[in-house]
């Protein structure tokens, strides 16, 4: 008999989650029969995957009323294309429920893979909403078979929440030969990927360009904060050294990282979701050999610890930021690649892949 089929869900239009993309790649490169939920919300752009994807489509209006109707279509998928040979395979909590339901009346495996700790993310603290997801995790996950998360930080919080074994399989990027000539650039240039979201450092770091000379800082991606953020950076009068570049496609997104002096993860404690997170802008960064300055948060704490691949900043003062910024362009890009690369030989998606699809093959055996 042949692999199982997975049916992998998400609450997202699948255009730029580089996760998602990667997992079902290698499980389909790894002869299992692949399909791909989605849904429209924030847009439906072209693409194209090897095996078959669809889009759910939405016509809430609020984010609320969305991840009802979400899931409630999502059943209605899942009940008339799952059975007795698939594996569920469900992307974070917002897409979970539907996909329990159905593995329990089906009795087949569920794979749960947390890309963060939904319940406690800076968007829902303090709402009712919170209380809701609070409520969905804790009747869940404790019955959850095969878990993985993106962090180690996570999967300590799982276990100590929950009692479940989370198997670790971080963000990284595929391995890339590095063998581009690094650009003299003047200005030189600091990069921001990722969503524009509060608490990211986004705010803090646009004003420690009032204490750098010959810098630009451009910011790649879009969300909730980027009018109020370019709104700062015309009331500031810094429209010469910030520049906004949108949102940008993973393969346009990686030209750019490659030609960065220096990029950027320095996210706030906003909540144990951040608090534990290894952002992905980190381990992109790592594999195209540009240094980092770093919040002091554990996981990236941990990198640092084990790699000299830039900077910690002191605190988010944007004076700190600029003299971490300052530290690293002193230094210069050349000086941290033996560092980089390093540190890009270990952490790349090759290294992760391999306990990805041993849960897959746990999961297939287990039923």
């Amino acid at each position: 008999m042949g692999r199982k089929k997975i049916i992998t869900s998400a609450f997202s239009n699948l255009y730029t989650d580089q996760r998602i993309e990667k997992v079902c790649r290698t499980l389909y490169e790894n002869g299992y029969d692949i399909e791909l939920i989605g849904n429209d919300w924030n847009g439906a752009e072209k693409m194209q995957r090897p095996y078959p994807f669809s889009r759910i489509k939405l016509i809430s209006k609020s984010l609320k009323t969305a991840y009802f109707e979400f899931n409630w279509k999502l059943y209605q998928e899942l009940k008339q294309k799952a059975d007795k040979n698939t594996i569920l395979h469900a992307n974070d909590l917002d897409a979970l429920f539907p996909n329990y339901l159905i593995a329990k009346k089906l009795n087949i495996p569920l794979v749960f893979d947390s890309h963060e700790i939904f319940s406690e993310m800076p968007a829902v603290q303090g709402k009712m909403s919170q209380k809701l997801w609070r409520y969905l995790e804790k009747s869940v996950v404790p019955n959850i078979k095969f878990m993985i998360t993106a962090s180690s930080g996570y999967a300590d919080w799982f276990k100590n929440r929950y009692g479940i074994e989370a198997v670790v399989v971080q963000n990284a990027p595929r391995k890339v030969d590095f063998n581009i000539q690094i650009p003299e650039n003047n200005p030189k240039i600091i990069l921001y990927q990722g969503a524009i979201n509060p608490f990211r450092g986004i705010d803090k770091a646009i004003l420690a360009m009032h204490h750098l000379d010959h810098v630009i800082f451009k910011i790649a991606g879009d969300g909730p904060r980027k009018a109020e953020y370019e709104e700062l950076v015309i009331k500031q009068g810094l429209q010469h050294k910030v520049q906004f570049l949108g949102k940008l496609h993973p393969d346009d997104l990686r030209k750019i990282t490659l030609t960065a002096d220096c990029g950027m993860s320095i996210e706030e404690d906003g909540g144990e979701s951040y608090y534990y997170s290894l952002p992905n802008k980190v381990l992109d960064c790592i594999q195209a050999r540009v240094p980092l300055i770093l919040s002091n948060l554990p996981e990236m704490q941990k990198i640092k610890n084990q790699f000299d691949i830039g900077e910690m900043i002191k605190d988010h003062q944007p004076e700190n930021i600029a003299k971490a910024v300052q530290a690293i362009l002193n230094k210069g890009r050349e000086n941290y690649q033996p560092e980089l690369e390093r540190a890009a030989r270990i952490l790349c998606w090759e290294n992760e892949e391999m306990k990805l699809l041993d849960v897959f093959e746990k999961a297939s055996q287990s039923y």
